[in-house]
């Protein structure tokens, strides 16, 4: 999208280029830096800026985010939780989201399937050794590389969980790719929450639909606490690996370690069963 009249020329140095979205947190733009380093740089928006609580956690957030490395993230290069507008940078990656991908070609086919599903595993385990869970982990922050899915927007999600605006209704986070706990418990979240996101995002890349998807939102959200996936369409190979993420219970839900064994036996090449899928729920 084009910059606008209230667009600022730059911010923290980096001439902006343009406007790749907006959200709940703020607005993305495209930017480069005097050598032509492009980054995406991410400025809250003010209602949160103008909040103590957040600024002081957001500037947390941004610490912990700046240790993640890895080939399937999005590095950080910069940021200023102090200014009048908080920003973070991170390297820009060109390539559509996962939620373009998928909206504009249709579902992923099994092997580029199961690559995206090994790299968002390594990706996660990155964030969460760097002490940080994403929380936010949906279609719309996986971009499609040509070398390989990159997460994005990790760090910035946990700064603007906080009471006073859990308390007001104000839904953080995507409700189709939320966990139970994050739904009922926002304060109990660990990194299982990610595993039961990246389940419903698999499903997701796999069919074009969520598991809990509802045009109501809030029943959506209820499904999410409440009811078990529907899972019509997840070919058999994948299915049982997806059922486990979406367990309800943390506990239920495989570690980064045990998940990445059980995709690497995922067939590599051909397609995936479906016909035979056994009904919802049922395993």
């Amino acid at each position: 999208m084009p910059l606008s009249a209230v667009d600022p020329e730059s911010i923290g140095g980096y001439r902006l280029l343009d406007r790749l979205g907006s959200g709940g947190m703020g607005v993305v733009y495209l930017a480069s830096s005097a050598s032509g380093m492009r980054v995406a740089v991410k400025v809250v928006h003010a209602q949160l800026a103008g909040d103590d609580e957040f600024r002081t956690r957001f500037k947390q957030e941004v610490a912990a985010a700046r240790r993640v490395s890895g080939a399937f993230t999005a590095s950080v290069v910069d940021a200023d939780p102090d200014a009048v507008q908080p920003w973070m940078a991170t390297l820009y990656m060109p390539g559509p989201t996962l939620s373009h991908r998928v909206g504009g070609e249709g579902p992923l086919p099994p092997a580029e399937l199961r690559r995206l599903a090994l790299g968002l595993v390594e990706a996660l385990d990155d964030i969460h050794r760097a002490d940080v869970v994403h929380r936010d982990l949906k279609p719309a922050n996986v971009l499609m590389a040509r070398d390989g899915p990159r997460v994005i927007d990790f760090g910035i999600s946990r700064a603007a969980d906080h009471q006073s605006y859990t308390t007001t209704g104000r839904v953080l986070g995507t409700p189709p790719f939320m966990s139970p706990e994050q739904l009922n418990r926002p304060r109990e979240v660990t990194a299982a929450s990610d595993v039961f996101s990246l389940g419903a995002l698999l499903m997701y890349a796999a069919t074009g639909r969520g598991p809990f998807d509802d045009e109501n939102p809030y029943l959506t959200m209820y499904r999410v606490v409440h009811e078990q996936p529907v899972l019509d369409g997840v070919a058999r190979p994948l299915r049982r690996i997806v059922e486990r993420c979406l367990a309800k219970e943390p506990e239920g839900r495989p570690g980064l370690g045990e998940l990445a064994k059980m995709l690497e036996e995922l067939p590599e090449d051909g397609e995936w069963d479906v016909s035979a899928d056994p009904a919802p729920g049922t395993g």
